[in-house]
């Protein structure tokens, strides 16, 4: 075979799995958008510990298969261990205070504050990773941050208790994203692994106090929750794996275009002109970031364990 077959050839592969990336990520997005969808349909009727507990049981159940495959000792690395077990805290606090949120407010309302994370990880990354930051990122930074205001639109009567919960489960999913970084070759079994246990015990120790007895078909909806969030992952991690990171990575976005599709059509949601543009400005000041720091050599993406945000 000539040199410019097998380069044509090569460049085939290439595509090909380019594409199945892509097609792999936006499958991912759609799972996440489902998830985040069915917790709050949920959430109606079943407290936040109930949700977190049953949905870590059916996932620890599938994940079985996989850590019997890769081994358990995946699940114990040699160093970082105490980094590995903050982190398992802080994504226990995000997945409850998004559920929190979410069960007050409007599914894109909460998806747009959670979508200003990588703003924040560029704002704190000089001071928690040591990263310089130019003055290109810094406005950008300051830019995201309007469309949080925007977006938030602060008044007596939009500073509610779910909101701030909202901000503040944003700022936790950053810092969930920082240690990902800072785990960075830590097994992905790992990553997974703890986050749930903790998660579920939190949520265990809320059912002396709120336990509803679930029906046969929405346990199976609660169950559900897990098997379809480990699904969200693993397609994040193989679109990661097939494709490079600033091709796939801002279709992670489409979460908001899912957000207020799936609010409007479940739950009656119409997004207000101000979370639209504020959603708009955040989006626009995250790509940039990405792309600003792809092109210097820092990838500054979510860590495919945390999720995009349940």
């Amino acid at each position: 075979m000539s040199n410019a077959s097998t380069a044509g050839a090569a460049r085939h592969d290439s595509d090909r799995a380019t594409r199945l990336g892509i097609a792999f990520m936006l499958l991912a997005i759609l799972m996440f958008a489902l998830n985040d969808t069915l917790g709050k349909w949920l959430l109606g009727s079943y407290g936040v510990g109930q949700l977190l507990f049953i949905r870590t049981v059916s996932a620890l159940l599938v994940m079985v298969p996989i850590l019997m495959r890769v081994g358990w000792r995946s699940l114990f690395p040699a160093s970082r261990g105490w980094l590995l077990a903050a982190r398992a805290l802080i994504a226990t606090l995000e997945i409850g205070a998004f559920y929190v949120a979410v069960s007050y407010l409007p599914l894109a309302d909460t998806i747009t504050y959670w979508m200003a994370a990588p703003i924040y990880v560029a704002a704190l990354s000089p001071f928690l990773l040591g990263e310089h930051v130019g003055w290109r990122r810094w406005t950008a930074i300051i830019v995201g941050f309007v469309g949080v205001l925007i977006a938030l639109n602060p008044s007596a009567e939009t500073l509610t208790l779910p909101a701030l919960v909202s901000i503040g489960g944003s700022l936790l999913f950053t810092l969930l994203m920082i240690t990902g970084r800072a785990l960075r070759g830590t097994p992905d079994a790992a990553m997974v692994f703890w986050p749930l246990v903790t998660s579920g015990i939190a949520g265990a120790m809320t059912i002396p106090f709120a336990w509803t007895p679930p029906a046969l078909d929405d346990l199976a909806l609660l169950a559900l929750l897990g098997i379809v969030a480990l699904g969200a992952h693993y397609f994040t991690n193989r679109s990661l794996a097939l494709a490079d990171a600033s091709t796939v990575t801002p279709y992670q976005y489409t979460l908001l275009v899912w957000a207020m599709l799936f609010g409007w059509l479940f739950f009656g949601e119409v997004p207000k002109a101000n979370v639209l543009v504020g959603g708009a400005v955040i989006v626009a000041a995250g790509l940039y970031i990405f792309f600003r720091e792809r092109r210097l050599g820092r990838t500054n993406t979510a860590d495919p364990s945390a999720g995009s945000v349940a």
